[in-house]
């Protein structure tokens, strides 16, 4: 009866611990299943929508978008609370320093080309601008045709990059505003002529249907380069042909160290699916996708 109870419990045993393996290998994270946190860059945020909705239809993952400002990402990447980012620049190398300190050599993937696009009320007549204009407002001189520069957020990308370009180490406080998001500029924008906002290029190529009367009532400025004589509007073929000068890469930058979702999420992106959904969205893909023409031989008439 005792050796009957222990072969019981023994089988009780294998039962369970099968069972306890199956739930692992069940929720075990893989590079095209699990569950997975993206930070964002907050001016990406529409075509990376995009990205995760198709993902998502095609594999058994789930992936949760984090829209911040960039250096709320970076920030979020430095503490761990997520290993996924995207952004448009490369980690720097005090930021990488603290990777390497956790035996992690982060996984950079570029993906596309993006632009940073001046926008102004519809009524406004003068659609052309100079960089060199903004420039000369950010450092406090006066231009006509100026009343103010309308940002985002203080800690955004297309802050950084315009500071950059001006040698500026924070934003100027007089006739510079920010808002919290890019659909906040537009509206303002939209209502105010003489502003100039600062905005993703994403943001006016797919607005939401909420948004999309308040793009309509903004004109998208053709702009001057600092070492240039002809204004260029920003689109996929000015971008392509290195033209518009307020193009900037865009990366995934994977931190999880295994091959896990970032490694799916990255690939799939710059593959051909996710390249093509760039390529829609009116940003510039690093892969232009092929087209595949069916070319024949003789000219035969279908209709009887």
């Amino acid at each position: 009866m005792r050796n009957s109870v222990n072969f019981s419990g023994l089988i009780i045993l294998f039962l369970f611990f099968t069972s306890c393996n199956k739930s692992n290998q069940n929720n075990q994270e893989t590079i095209l299943k699990g569950n997975a946190t993206l930070l964002v860059d907050e001016t990406l945020q529409p075509i990376m929508e995009d990205q995760i909705e198709v993902f998502e239809s095609r594999y058994e993952a789930k992936i949760k978008l984090d829209a911040k400002s960039e250096n709320e990402v970076i920030q979020a990447l430095a503490k761990d609370t997520s290993s996924i980012a995207v952004l448009s620049r490369k980690l720097n190398e005090e930021e990488m320093k603290i990777f390497e300190s956790r035996k992690i050599i982060p996984k950079v993937t570029p993906i596309a080309i993006d632009a940073i696009a001046f926008i102004t009320n519809a009524g406004t007549k003068d659609t052309l601008i100079a960089l060199s204009d903004v420039l000369d407002f950010m450092k406090g001189k006066s231009v006509g045709n100026i009343k103010g520069l309308v940002f985002d957020n203080p800690n955004s990308s297309t802050v950084r990059y315009m500071n950059n370009l001006a040698g500026l180490s924070a934003i100027p406080e007089k006739g510079v505003f920010s808002f919290g998001t890019n659909n906040e500029v537009i509206k303002f924008v939209s209502d105010n002529q003489g502003m100039i906002g600062v905005v993703g290029m994403n943001w006016l190529s797919q607005p939401t249907p909420a948004m999309q009367r308040y793009v309509d009532k903004v004109n998208i400025l053709s702009v001057k380069g600092l070492k240039d004589s002809n204004y260029y509007a920003p689109d996929q073929n000015t971008i392509a042909e290195g033209k518009y000068p307020l193009a900037r890469d865009l990366f995934i930058v994977n931190c999880q160290g295994y091959s896990g979702l970032g490694m799916g999420f990255a690939s799939f992106v710059a593959g051909d699916i996710g390249q093509r959904i760039i390529l829609k969205s009116g940003l510039l893909p690093v892969k232009v996708p092929p087209r595949k023409l069916v070319i024949r031989k003789e000219i035969t008439n279908d209709k009887n």
